[in-house]
């Protein structure tokens, strides 16, 4: 569901990075500020999960289309929301900058649409409500489904908004939504089911890491098994994702009856095109290949599981690197972190 440029003003794309970049620096402060930072320096390794965990694309049977896990709740779950939506802005930065999914004027748009929504909405007026603190498994499986489909359809209808406030395309807003909240419920449901399994799986093997719960302890095995999922996942699992088309994509090819939707170019849609152009080494995770190896089709096919593979593992990475920087810089920032490291110097 990321949102590309084609769809956005200038004016509508500005007033969302705007906001985005407000919900950045209020999620820092907030981080920098809490008294209980351990679970902060997760944030690389979760990030780096929720990653590769995007790359995978799965079919949807009957409609052929394909949707991806978000992530979002998922993250706010284990990390917080604050700690959530860094290390969600973390992911989407990589993406858009260095494997140009989603475009960079689209970036504010993107952050709202799937690290802000599941962050301050879904998790604190549904998941909590649902699933509360307790360790039932009929709160939290009920909790996660619809929070996960509350999540994925408001993000689905934010982007039909923000495309039908631009207004320089020519997709009706009621046909529009009409196909992106059906095929937006089915990946929702999916997105609960995994979001219930791996937290089930924490519940019972290291509960401290979940939001919800006192930090008792260091995670243990955790990060380390994140990790190895990341690498396994984008470096592997990714180069067997579908290629039907995603949620998103095949909607606007519903309403259109066109492949591709294209907007209104002008010369700030240029400049970021242009940005785009230069910072991604890996454009739609495969590698950059001349027009000439275009036309042999075995040469193609080959570059573009090998690239989806070593896309993978440069993204986990990446993000691994970026998010957990945050999450040092941070906590090292903290009064509560400083004190930390004075106590441990004392002794």
């Amino acid at each position: 569901m990321h949102v590309a440029d084609a769809l956005l003003s200038p004016v509508v794309a500005g007033a969302f990075w705007a906001v985005s970049a407000s919900l950045i620096g209020f999620s820092a402060q907030q981080v920098s500020l809490e008294e209980d930072g351990s679970k902060t320096p997760l944030m690389g390794v979760l990030g780096a999960f929720v990653f590769a965990a995007q790359m995978i694309n799965f079919t949807i049977p009957g409609t052929g289309s394909s949707g991806h896990l978000g992530g979002g709740l998922l993250l706010t779950i284990l990390l917080g929301p604050h700690r959530a939506f860094l290390a969600l802005a973390s992911v989407l930065v990589i993406q858009s900058l260095f494997f140009a999914d989603g475009g960079l004027l689209a970036l504010g748009c993107n952050l709202f649409n799937l690290a802000f929504i599941p962050a301050f909405i879904a998790f604190p007026f549904i998941y909590r409500v649902f699933a509360g603190n307790s360790a039932s498994p009929v709160r939290r499986a009920t909790g996660s489904m619809a929070a996960a489909i509350a999540a994925l359809l408001t993000g689905a209808l934010c982007v039909v908004l923000e495309t039908t406030l631009s207004g320089i395309t020519e997709l009706p807003f009621s046909s529009f939504l009409l196909f992106m909240l059906p095929i937006h419920l089915a990946i929702g449901i999916v997105e609960g089911l995994v979001t219930l399994a791996v937290v089930s799986f924490v519940m019972k093997t290291e509960p401290a890491l979940l939001a919800t719960q006192p930090a008792s302890s260091k995670p243990r095995f955790i990060p380390l098994l994140f990790t190895l999922a990341a690498l396994i996942g984008g470096g592997v699992v990714s180069s067997f994702s579908s290629s039907l088309p995603d949620g998103l994509e095949w909607a606007m090819a519903r309403v259109s009856q066109q492949e591709k939707v294209y907007g209104r170019g002008d010369n700030v849609h240029d400049l970021f095109a242009s940005l785009q152009a230069r910072t991604a080494f890996l454009p739609d995770y495969s590698f950059k290949i001349s027009d000439k190896a275009v036309e042999k089709t075995a040469t193609s096919a080959s570059s573009l599981n090998s690239g989806t593979s070593v896309s993978g593992i440069i993204g986990s990475l990446l993000v691994l690197l970026l998010a957990g920087s945050a999450g040092f810089v941070l906590r090292k920032g903290s009064p509560y972190g400083q004190r930390g490291i004075a106590n441990s110097g004392a002794k």
